[in-house]
Parts: structure tokens; sequence; C-alpha cells
């Protein structure tokens, strides 16, 4: 499964947002995203989702992608698919509409693909061993 350090995405948004210099309001009124919500997100309280990652990149001067990859929501090798935390391949659309769900969702859908794929493996194995 993929595992983030709130704490250290928070501390880089923190230090991208006083060097852009934006306030946490300015950048709540520019986001649409509350300030308390950016505060707790910059303490390591709460991993932004996918979509609050959107609405924040632009005003921190990244793009949608660059911001994804730093939180470990995309992989950072440059490739027309995603990997996914089992290191196999997601369908570029799969990752597409995975990157709107919240955070939960995402993980747990990389977990389960993942059970599915070492399954899928495991019977693979089984089966050449019985032919």
């Amino acid at each position: 499964m993929i595992t983030h350090n709130s704490n250290d995405l928070g501390k880089m948004l923190k230090q991208r947002r006083l060097m852009t210099p934006l306030s946490l309001q300015k950048l709540s009124a520019a986001s649409g995203v509350s300030p308390s919500h950016l505060d707790r997100i910059e303490k390591g309280q709460r991993f932004p989702s996918a979509s609050i990652l959107r609405k924040i990149a632009n005003p921190l001067g990244f793009a949608d992608s660059e911001l994804f990859t730093i939180a470990g929501l995309l992989s950072s090798q440059p490739s027309s698919t995603v990997e996914s935390s089992s290191g196999g391949r997601l369908d570029p659309y799969v990752a597409a509409v995975l990157s709107q769900e919240p955070l939960e969702v995402q993980r747990t859908v990389l977990a389960i693909t993942s059970i599915l794929k070492s399954m899928s493996k495991s019977i693979a194995q089984s089966n050449s061993r019985v032919a």
C-alpha cells in the first residue's frame, strides 16, 4: 500500500506558500479551500485529497501533475501509465479517474489492485506447476 508522510508534504507546501508569498487567507481565497483545512495540511494533520491538491497547485505555482508526483499520487517516471503500489501499471484513464477520488478511495483501490495481481500471479504459478 502507498504510504505518505503528511508532515513532510505539509512542510513543503507551507514553505512554497511563504516563498510565493501568500498568507493562508490569500491561498484560501485563490483555491477555495478553507484556511483551517490548509493549516491542518501544512501541520501534517491531514493529507490532501487529489481534488484539494488540484485546487492549491496553481496558486502555489505548481502544475497539477507536479504536485501529484510530490505528494506520491503519481509516478515520477515519465510514462504514459501510472505505477500502482504493487509495481504494476495503471491504465492512464483509470489513473486520471482515480486521481479525482478522495485519498482513502485511491488507497483502497490500489490496495485491492495489488491483492488481485498477487492472487493472479499465485494462481498462474500453481497452474504452471500442475501442467
